[in-house]
């Protein structure tokens, strides 16, 4: 099956230039092979390829499909169970580097860590830093640690149900990074569908009468966790940005937001006062 076989059949759901990109991604996470590769010629395994493509065909996301997903410089294995890293996400870990990277020896907690793409990351671009991950579920925290041991960076990782944190020890924090459950279920109705079924429901929605649940638990650890002057990073969703910035101001964080981008306020920065 050439390229051109592989990609045509896929506008049958997606758009010319969504079907080439991910054929483009097939070729090249699968079978190693770059878009000249794959002009001239060069091609895959047929019976892999057809069984790739009836499951795209399906709707199923390519990056289950693949097994992985890109992230900034970084490819995370990823299993239905997690929630498929973002580009926006790997923004976020960015906003969170301080300003000198290779020696900063500081402590980052990421809560509802899924793949742990955040986690990896972070320890990937800052290798003195310690290191923690918290997540609900154990499948989650498996895959994470996967991800961990291919990027070959150290991080611990903890059962821990954010909605349920344990009661405070002396632990501190530098800094505190979460991309938690955020969209309402009022919202799924604009949503696309391969994302309403393939991927976990729990690491996607909270109530419509509480869209700032998980942000209010979060921020009053915290408040009481973080070192001073320590930072607490958040993702967020657009529509509640402007509560969520009244919430941490009124805890006593001084508060910046940023755009993701697609231009939609997406991060928030609070520092601890």
């Amino acid at each position: 099956m050439t390229y051109e076989e592989f990609w045509r059949p896929l506008m049958q759901i997606y758009d010319q230039g969504e079907a080439k990109a991910l054929a483009q991604l097939v070729f090249e996470l699968r079978f190693g092979l770059t878009l000249a590769d794959t002009l001239c010629g060069r091609t895959g395994e047929e019976d892999d390829l057809c069984q790739i493509q009836g499951r795209l065909l399906q709707g199923e996301p390519v990056q289950y499909v693949l097994g992985l997903a890109e992230f900034g410089p970084f490819v995370f294995h990823v299993r239905p169970g997690v929630l498929i890293p973002r580009p926006e996400t790997y923004e976020l870990c960015q906003w969170c580097l301080p300003s000198s990277t290779h020696d900063w020896k500081g402590s980052i907690l990421d809560i509802g860590t899924g793949s742990g793409c955040i986690a990896c990351t972070l320890a990937a671009l800052l290798p003195q830093a310690q290191v923690t991950a918290w997540d609900i579920s154990e499948s989650a925290l498996s895959i994470a640690r996967e991800n961990a041991e291919h990027t070959h960076v150290n991080v611990s990782f903890e059962q821990v149900d954010a909605l349920n944190i344990p009661p405070l020890t002396t632990v501190r924090w530098d800094i505190i990074v979460s991309n938690p459950p955020y969209i309402c279920e009022q919202e799924r109705t604009t949503m696309e569908r391969n994302v309403l079924d393939y991927e976990p429901k729990e690491a996607l929605f909270v109530p419509d009468e509480d869209p700032l649940l998980f942000y209010r638990t979060i921020s009053d650890y915290a408040l009481e966790t973080l070192n001073p002057s320590g930072t607490l990073f958040f993702e967020i969703n657009p529509l509640y940005a402007e509560a969520l910035r009244k919430h941490l101001e009124a805890k006593g964080f001084c508060v910046e937001q940023r755009e993701d981008l697609f231009g939609k306020i997406r991060f928030i920065k609070a520092i601890r006062p």
